[in-house]
């Protein structure tokens, strides 16, 4: 028999103005972030991603994870760990990464160098995306992309004659001759977004190389 009692019906909110509302939406991104990585982390384990693309997502998450729990950090979640305890979140793998603060396939043996090519991995992530999302002016694109040179300068490993550094390098002049609100062309663009994307490669090659 049905039930004709309208308030059953009724939509139970969680929050009881913006302020409230903002926090569950921070706990949510968090909550899915995190299983994200742990299901990337299972990914991996059982080849079912390639090494290249596993480090460029645990880089990409790991970034937009610490972003995430500034957003949540309170009192009742000092740490990530009283997080994952208050939702029951199974998620072990995700913490070790979370621990560890980088992939698994970059070794912490070398000072700050894990740091350094997880900062570069992030960086090329950013300006790609913002590349295929129109995002063309010179002051959308010019911190990001000296913060991606300045890094590559700093990171030992680089040979100083890198061909995919001195591609970047060279866009960061290009972007330095223009105004702050000067865009790059449609071919600009196009190029520009080549030449990061077989940089990020040669990048990449070149860290299962070394």
């Amino acid at each position: 028999m049905q039930d004709n009692r309208p308030e059953l019906y009724e939509e139970v909110k969680l929050f009881r103005n913006a302020r409230e509302r903002e926090k569950y939406d921070n706990m949510a991104d968090l909550y899915a972030l995190i299983n994200t990585l742990q299901n990337l982390e299972k990914a991996y384990i059982w080849d079912s991603i390639s090494a290249q693309e596993y480090t460029a997502a645990c880089s990409k998450l790991l970034v937009q994870y610490k972003v995430a729990f500034k957003q949540v950090q309170s009192e009742e979640f000092p740490n990530v760990d009283a997080f994952v305890k208050k939702f029951r979140l199974d998620c072990p793998a995700a913490m070790e990464r979370i621990k560890e603060d980088r992939p698994i396939t970059i070794k912490d043996d070398k000072g700050n160098t894990s740091k350094c090519i997880a900062d570069i991995v992030s960086l090329f992530i950013t300006i790609m995306d913002k590349l295929r999302l129109k995002i063309r002016t010179m002051d959308e694109l010019h911190f990001e992309l000296k913060d991606l040179v300045d890094t590559m300068n700093r990171l030992s490993l680089i040979p100083e004659d890198f061909e995919a550094k001195a591609k970047v390098e060279n866009w960061l002049a290009t972007l330095n001759e223009m105004q702050a609100s000067d865009e790059l062309s449609d071919a600009q663009v196009r190029q520009f977004l080549f030449d990061l994307e077989s940089s990020y490669a040669a990048f990449n090659k070149l860290l299962h190389t070394t």
